[in-house]
């Protein structure tokens, strides 16, 4: 898992709390000739570089745009308000309270920030935020929002449980049990968010039964080469990590330069793109040895009625990614809320009554279901289901059998966000 996702988001806000006070839902007194008016919050530009959270944001706008052609929602155009919250906490509070308060969205949709401060406004308002990545905490906190993967949290305004969050262990299990995996590598930083981050994969090995190797590396000067030799020499057959994406390919270069052979390179959703061939051109073994696992079906997999709907509405992308699935399938999932509401009218009130319904829901197909329920226990174990790819330079992504289908019982294990 690249670092950018192990960053907590840190709430709370320098605007002042009547900005964003219980008033009327102000959307409700549109015509039904007017657009429906959304906002979609991205760190489009941020301290870790360009495009690194682009991905939901271009899915979630080729939707609408594709969804538009075909004459909208009941007649109406869906408009899409961006804002480039530039990956800080001041920004985000500046693209909530412009989205929520002066273009007055009905929703927020794909939300990717990587300070995602101006969580508890959007909660305050009561403005439904649908399908955005859970970089931070915010997703398991609040009331209103509704992230990419559900939550079984209370979200009374605490992460989690009491202020704990809890993970299963279905990646590992999957490693072992189809794969014949035993000895697994977990490399991270020598900084804070990248060890915390290391400490829980090395203990959700554990509790599978492997045996864990750990490596952790400068931040500032990291020597992956020195890492990469001890993990030839002990001889790993996975290879996890707690670093960001340039750190991955750096590893692989030194992993290929050393001659270390493993069964998978794991990495996460993030890093599940068509640009494989480019971020490691110089690490032909090792990226030929990269293993994805999240909880969407594969961008590739063209057999597939909505991947296929997918495809064909992001033709003028320069790239693919997974990450544009899960944006395309945030703005189908506010399409479905909306329709819902064909009576009423498509109000902020009407559209959070759908997506806090329970129903657990699959974009066609496109999510393994997603579903919000409010335990005031958190669960010991739990059947969870994940999606599975394997880099083949002469195919892209591979699926490793149906998402639907590669499920397991596994434990779930706590951690501070």
């Amino acid at each position: 898992m690249g670092l950018l996702l192990l960053v907590a988001t840190a709430c709370g806000s320098r605007l002042p709390e009547s900005d964003f006070g219980d008033g009327p839902d102000r959307t409700a007194t549109r015509t039904a000739a007017e657009p429906i008016r959304v906002g979609i919050v991205t760190s489009a530009t941020s301290p870790v570089g360009g495009n690194a959270f682009t991905g939901p944001r271009d899915g979630a706008k080729t939707y609408f745009d594709a969804l538009n052609a075909r004459g909208g929602i009941d007649g109406r155009r869906v408009e899409v308000r961006r804002c480039d919250d530039g990956g800080s906490g001041v920004g985000n509070n500046e693209c909530v309270h412009r989205l929520v308060d002066e273009d007055e969205v009905v929703a927020l949709v794909a939300t990717a920030a990587l300070d995602y401060a101006g969580a508890s406004r959007v909660s305050h308002a009561r403005v439904p935020d649908i399908g955005g990545q859970p970089i931070g905490a915010a997703y398991d906190t609040y009331p209103h929002l509704y992230g990419i993967y559900g939550s079984l949290a209370p979200r009374d305004g605490k992460p989690g449980w009491d202020g704990e969050l809890y993970g299963g262990t279905e990646t590992y299990r999957y490693f072992k049990r189809e794969r014949g995996a035993r000895t697994a590598a977990v490399v991270s930083y020598n900084q804070s968010a990248s060890a915390a981050y290391a400490r829980l994969v090395t203990r959700g090995l554990r509790a599978e039964g492997y045996e864990v190797i750990t490596e952790q590396v400068d931040f500032a000067l990291p020597n992956f080469r020195a890492a990469a030799a001890d993990i030839e020499e002990q001889g790993a057959d996975l290879v996890f990590d707690a670093i960001d994406s340039y750190g991955n390919a750096r590893l692989c270069e030194a992993m290929d330069d050393v001659g270390a052979e493993v069964l998978a390179k794991v990495t996460n959703v993030q890093n599940w793109t068509s640009t494989v061939r480019e971020d490691y051109k110089d690490a032909p073994r090792c990226r030929n040895a990269l293993w994805a696992t999240g909880a969407s079906r594969n961008y590739e997999d063209t057999d597939h009625a909505a991947v296929r709907e997918f495809r064909d509405g992001t033709k003028a992308l320069k790239t693919r990614s997974q990450w544009q699935v899960e944006g395309w399938a945030a703005a189908m999932w506010f399409t479905d809320a909306a329709r819902s509401c064909a009576e009423e009218g498509v109000t902020r009130a009407c559209v959070d009554r759908f997506m806090a319904a329970g129903k657990p829901y699959t974009a066609d197909g496109l999510l393994l279901p997603v579903r919000f329920e409010q335990l005031p226990e958190p669960p010991r174990t739990r059947r969870t289901c994940l999606s599975v790819a394997r880099w083949e330079d002469a195919r892209g992504w591979v699926s490793q059998g149906d998402m639907n289908s590669e499920c397991y019982d596994v434990p779930q294990l706590r951690y501070k966000p």
